[in-house]
């Protein structure tokens, strides 16, 4: 651990090598050895070290200081919500994409996991907690396949505001993006797509493991190409039904 934790430290804390060991007042070479591995500091080293981080010699000793950039946010409504920072503590925005959804689904409450995701830089962002997630298919039209939403996390189910988007993480439906409205005395969630295709369907509370609410998306394609199509399928869809009422409505 002396060795990791010595790396990273110096790299958190933005001291090159020559820096560092000028700090600890011993020639580069040395810390280069000492994170290695090839050799350890010696018990008065450790005290100098832990006392310039302000951390414990135990916890430089034992621990894994990098798990301190991993936090664990609890509510009382959902489930535990693992998250990671940057070397400024700042919240990372973790993309999920659609390859990852399975694995997102069995580990979005282990923190090492959630390091391991690809990180999204959004500028001039609220303070928050985001995550960034692929949508795939055709259920929330305009809104294409393979744009990126951008989410805040929703803390609890009191927060969710109705007629409004998120992205709604269950072992039940996986990684869904929907238009939701609360259903309180059936302790349910109604999901609709904005697609009409779509039938809306219900899912309940104590299936619901993350909530994110939309805050922006970025997407690949023209636009107002998109609407555009949007728009002439529904007209075709429009009007194949009322070619139907009419063969109806005229006898033979």
């Amino acid at each position: 651990m002396i060795a990791e934790n010595l790396k990273y430290l110096r790299r958190k804390h933005h001291l090159s090598q020559q820096a560092f060991s000028d700090v600890l007042d011993i020639p580069r070479t040395t810390l280069g050895d000492y994170e290695r591995g090839k050799t350890e500091p010696n018990i008065e080293m450790l005290v100098r070290i832990a006392d310039h981080f302000n951390i414990k010699v135990d916890d430089l000793v034992r621990s894994n200081l990098s798990h301190r950039d991993l936090e664990i946010l609890r509510n009382k409504d959902l489930r535990v919500l693992a998250i990671s920072v940057d070397a400024d503590n700042r919240e990372n925005i973790e993309l999920v994409d659609t390859k990852a959804e399975a694995g997102y689904l069995e580990s979005f409450q282990d923190p090492e996991y959630i390091k391991e995701l690809p990180k999204l830089y959004f500028p001039s962002i609220p303070q928050g907690t985001y995550r960034a997630f692929e949508i795939r298919g055709d259920s929330m039209l305009p809104m294409e396949a393979g744009s990126i939403v951008i989410c805040a996390y929703t803390e609890s189910l009191r927060e969710v505001k109705d007629g409004r988007t998120y992205v709604v993480v269950s072992k039940q439906d996986g990684v869904v993006y929907k238009r939701v409205r609360v259903q309180k005395e059936q302790q349910q969630l109604t999901l609709t797509s904005d697609n009409e295709v779509y039938a809306p369907y219900t899912i309940d509370f104590a299936e619901i493991d993350e909530l994110w609410q939309y805050y922006a998306h970025l997407s690949f394609s023209d636009h107002k190409q998109m609407v555009d199509q949007a728009v002439e399928s529904r007209l075709i869809d429009i009007q194949k039904k009322v070619t139907r009422i009419a063969e109806k409505l005229i006898p033979d």
